[in-house]
């Protein structure tokens, strides 16, 4: 896995897991996945449905690879359905279905327990929200059942793509395909944290040739954190300086119903990166003002051991 990832994926103890990136050689970023080494004896992977194909080619590739060199090594696709459930009463809920002691499964850590009923299912401590909340891994069969199951309680209510796209983006988390892909770097996605120490040492990663130097030197340019005054902000709309030079472009944009205020990231060069820069955005032909935040615009919210 380490040969695919930038991740420390060694370091992790028994069923915890970590936020990943597949990179390759240019040092682009081709999709963000969380690893988890299980404590069966194997790493449990879920990487992003949209780009399962391109994802699933490149492990069966590198399997393949590392088989004919003589090594153990296999990977077994799991048909199963991924429910989130997310919020801060997530753990309270769940709580009635399960025999295990949530307090005990702090956030990036899972387990396999029966869930309402349903058995095999891995809980991992974790989700794209910003919130406290778990993600559930069932087979697919089974996945209706324990949806079901969750709505009988008046907690729970089904959420779109729209209720995650703003919790996400006011968690200043990144959405493949918009805020980064395969012609950005982790370090032009303010993603360095997801390089691990012994792996940037190493440099034994896809495209740490060029990723590395990075870490050190100066890059182009650098997604950032916007707050926008006036019409909601959307992926696309140009990012000016305030003289109205194009310097890049909206990523993502949405009205955040956490701060009742517009919310976007984008890229910028490296000088207009600090937080406090006033900028302007192009809405409809119309300029309008905008401040680089810091992110996460809402604090997150995550369960930790104390």
């Amino acid at each position: 896995m380490e040969s695919l990832v930038v991740g420390d994926i060694a370091e992790l103890k028994p069923n915890q897991g970590t936020l990943s990136l597949f990179t390759n050689e240019a040092g682009g970023i081709l999709d963000d996945l969380i690893v988890t080494n299980t404590s069966e004896g194997h790493l449990y992977v879920v990487s992003n449905a949209g780009c399962w194909e391109k994802d699933l080619t490149l492990m069966q590739d590198k399997v393949r690879e590392l088989q004919n060199m003589g090594n153990d090594v296999g990977l077994e696709v799991m048909d199963n359905a991924l429910l989130a459930l997310q919020g801060p009463t997530a753990a309270q809920v769940l709580q009635a279905g399960v025999a295990d002691d949530l307090r005990k499964l702090p956030f990036m850590t899972s387990a396999v327990m029966e869930v309402f009923g349903v058995s095999g299912c891995r809980v991992t401590r974790c989700g794209y929200t910003g919130e406290d909340g778990v993600e559930i891994s069932v087979l697919a069969a089974e996945a209706v059942r324990l949806a079901t199951a969750l709505l009988e309680n008046p907690e729970v209510k089904l959420a779109g793509l729209a209720a995650r796209d703003s919790l996400r983006l006011e968690a200043g988390l990144c959405l493949y395909g918009n805020d980064i892909d395969e012609h950005t770097t982790p370090v032009e996605g303010s993603l360095s944290w997801t390089l691990g120490k012994r792996r940037r040492a190493a440099m034994d990663f896809p495209g740490a040739s060029v990723i590395v130097p990075q870490l050190k030197g100066k890059v182009q340019r650098r997604r950032v954190g916007l707050m926008c005054e006036g019409a909601p902000v959307r992926a696309h709309n140009p990012i000016l300086s305030t003289e109205g030079t194009v310097l890049g472009a909206v990523t993502s944009g949405c009205p955040s119903p956490c701060l009742k205020k517009n919310v976007a990231m984008g890229y910028v060069p490296c000088e207009y990166s600090r937080p406090g820069t006033l900028l302007l955005v192009e809405v409809r032909r119309k300029q309008q003002m905008a401040m680089v935040s810091k992110m996460p615009f809402v604090p997150t919210n995550y369960y930790t051991l104390k």
